[in-house]
């Protein structure tokens, strides 16, 4: 006698039936407190921006605004800023300029020479690896400002017809490298090290050299830490001050830091 067995049903762990909600509805009471607090958490951040806005926008020469909506706001403090933002005859725009060229060449520069030092530190032997990689964080470990008189002095020795490498973007762009260049290589050094030999040695088999596996196997796969060491590296080129402030005499070669400083 044959007997017919009831058909399986196939029961999917881990998932919900649908239309049922993920967790416990909030009830209105708890609602509402969390709403509240989150208004709260918005008012205490956003009051001082708008604190700042309007005390920019207030006429009066009170310490603070009266409100923040002052009578009679005008926008003549902004175009004074950008038409000539200290007493200095230098233009908002040649400042920011100035800036973005100094933060830009310096991720660019340290990037390149970071990247391919880091690429070395892991995967070559070579004699002295090991003192160089802790010199380099010995380096990492001194304050910027330790290496400020030495640079000036070192700087300050090469002059070309005229031209005085200390007191130009470029010889502050050369001192802002070197004190980027530590992080920069320790931070991608730990990276290349979690990608796998295996892909290289891959790579080799099918006949490609070392240099098109480092730009294109290594360089590839680094690239969320090449941006994320790019945008460090940027970011702080772009509020450096005490180098600029030190090297740099000529209004025209100011960066906005020291602006605000002015």
């Amino acid at each position: 006698m044959a007997t017919v067995n009831p058909p399986q049903t196939t029961r999917s762990f881990g998932r919900r039936p649908r239309g049922t909600s993920a967790g416990r509805p909030l009830k209105l009471r708890t609602q509402l407190i969390l709403q509240a607090i989150c208004l709260f958490l918005t008012f205490t951040v956003l009051y001082p921006i708008f604190w700042v806005v309007a005390r920019s926008i207030d006429p009066s020469s009170l310490n603070r605004p009266t409100s923040l909506l002052p009578e009679g706001a005008t926008l003549d403090a902004y175009r004074a800023v950008l038409s000539q933002p200290t007493t200095n005859p230098v233009s908002f725009a040649r400042l920011a300029i100035n800036t973005v060229m100094l933060a830009g060449g310096v991720t660019i520069f340290a990037l390149a020479i970071a990247v391919s030092a880091a690429y070395a530190f892991s995967r070559l032997n070579f004699r002295g690896r090991q003192q160089l990689m802790l010199a380099v964080l010995g380096v990492l470990m001194l304050p910027a400002v330790a290496g400020i008189a030495p640079l000036f002095v070192l700087l300050n020795r090469v002059v070309i017809n005229g031209f005085n490498l200390r007191n130009s973007l470029l010889g502050v762009g050369l001192a802002m490298t070197s004190g980027a260049l530590p992080f920069a290589i320790w931070n991608l050094k730990g990276y290349l090290d979690t990608i796998p030999k295996e892909l290289e040695e891959a790579a080799t088999i099918d006949g490609a050299t070392r240099t098109q596996t480092f730009l294109r196997i290594i360089l590839p796969l680094a690239a969320p830490a090449l941006a994320v060491t790019a945008f460090l590296v940027f970011l702080g080129g772009w509020t450096e001050f005490y180098l600029s402030w030190q090297f740099l005499t000529e209004p025209k070669n100011f960066t906005l830091a020291m602006a605000l400083y002015n």
